[in-house]
């Protein structure tokens, strides 16, 4: 595979896994403070992706392996607040400050604020909540970025 095929493949992952979590959104499944944390990288790792493929060199798809590197690491640790296996914010969590951030009038409307808090499990598959597979796939992104920093443009590497 050449060095910009990687990079493609690496911006164009987080590009789907950024289509995905908003396809979840429009379909009912609306996202939590962690989740839109965790989208943050994927959009960075786009740009970092387009302009890789027009700017040689090593460092962008470095930057593109912490990106994806960095919404893992979210991915993992949303995964451990759903989990129970640490604390999370308390600002989207059953630690949460409760109705505090509410108004009156959200408190009497029909149909109030809907809160989204970070430690319930909203979907999964195969046992994985979307910030699991978030963090799953994103590492792998990171590992295509590294790959396709290591690789020289032009050449292609056969694994």
């Amino acid at each position: 595979m050449t060095r910009n095929l990687m990079i493609l493949l690496a911006a164009g992952g987080s590009a789907a896994l950024l289509g995905g979590a908003f396809f979840f959104q429009l379909i009912g499944y609306p996202p939590c403070a962690m989740c839109l944390w965790q989208r943050w990288p994927h959009a960075a790792a786009i740009v970092i992706g387009a302009l890789a493929l027009v700017i040689p060199g090593r460092i962008l798809p470095f930057l593109g392996a912490i990106a994806a590197a960095t919404t893992g690491g979210i991915g993992v640790y949303h995964t451990g607040v759903e989990r129970d296996w640490w604390e999370g914010p308390s600002s989207c969590t059953g630690a949460g400050g409760g109705l505090d951030g509410l108004s009156g009038a959200d408190l009497l409307a029909i149909e109030g604020p809907r809160v989204v808090m970070c430690d319930q499990v909203s979907w999964e598959f195969l046992t994985l909540s979307m910030a699991s597979w978030n963090a799953l796939l994103s590492f792998c992104l990171m590992a295509i970025w590294i790959i396709a920093a290591l690789t020289k443009a032009g050449s292609s590497r056969t694994a």
